[in-house]
């Protein structure tokens, strides 16, 4: 998603200086103009603006607070950003980070798969200041078509926990239906014509159900991205003391998936769980 992403922002005519862990991964932005820079601190060093999207809270902390962290090399007045879906608790503790030393951040995960990413429609969730997110939005509008303040710092990864616990729970309703659909003889296609376009209707059952149908399980988004998107949630949901079956349900069965060696394929893999002649 991040290719994609950066790849908008130099359409929309933006000078760019990438980093990634492998730097053969970000050739393609190189081949089309993009500068290099060995390390994050590198990359924040002279920029106005920092963007990052990488896996997990962990990459998070380490690509702003280590050693060669973008904490090293931005100066007062840059504009952090990060669009990883990552803890609340940490967004706050970078906001404040931030904020020591005269910059701004935002955190501002995002929604719409690859093809979000690619298209520039992604949905993008807001936490920080409204004179910080000002600033951002020509950014954002490079990459999203929905793009929302939601509050103060985390409350962008907080609706992001919300967005994740939908899918998750309709992602059980989609599989589900789609294998009854089968053991009932029905044309799982035809079915799926029906529904689509009535009250059951999702953006998961139109852009996943003929991916599951057809037995494509590629990746818009990892299994084993999903199910640390939910533990997170799960996590945020025990802070408040707020009960969540619909998303344990989600979190054990594609933990289950994880142990089954699939945590590379597309989050509508979990399809396999309801067919068992669906195995790799």
């Amino acid at each position: 998603m991040g290719l994609s992403m950066a790849r908008n922002l130099m359409r929309a005519g933006y000078g760019l200086t990438v980093h990634n862990r492998t730097e053969h991964r970000a050739r393609p932005l190189l081949d089309e103009g993009a500068s290099w820079a060995p390390t994050p601190s590198d990359a924040a060093a002279g920029s106005d603006a920092v963007i990052t999207i990488v896996g997990f809270p962990r990459d998070v902390e380490s690509v702003y607070l280590g050693e060669e962290g973008i904490l090293k090399g931005a100066v007062a007045g840059t504009l952090l950003i990060d669009m990883t879906t990552s803890s609340p608790l940490l967004a706050k503790r970078l906001y404040d980070e931030a904020r020591a030393r005269g910059m701004s951040m935002l955190d501002a995960p995002v929604s719409g798969g690859d093809r979000g990413a690619r298209e520039g429609t992604l949905s993008i969730m807001a936490g920080g200041d409204e004179e910080a997110f000002g600033a951002a939005l020509p950014l954002f509008r490079a990459m999203g078509g929905n793009v929302v303040l939601q509050g103060g710092a985390g409350a962008g990864q907080h609706t992001k926990m919300a967005n994740q616990i939908t899918i998750a729970s309709g992602m059980i309703g989609v599989c589900e239906a789609l294998a009854y659909a089968e053991r009932a003889g029905l044309d799982p296609f035809r079915v799926l014509d029906s529904i689509a376009g009535g009250a059951a209707g999702s953006w998961s059952l139109s852009n996943y159900g003929p991916r599951i149908l057809k037995g494509d399980f590629q990746p818009g988004f990892y299994i084993k991205h999903f199910v640390k998107d939910m533990e997170l949630a799960a996590q945020s949901a025990r802070e408040m003391a707020l009960d969540a079956p619909g998303l344990d349900l989600a979190l054990r069965l594609y933990r289950e998936l994880l142990d089954k060696g699939w945590g590379e394929e597309g989050t509508q893999a979990l399809f396999r769980l309801f067919r068992e002649d669906l195995r790799p």
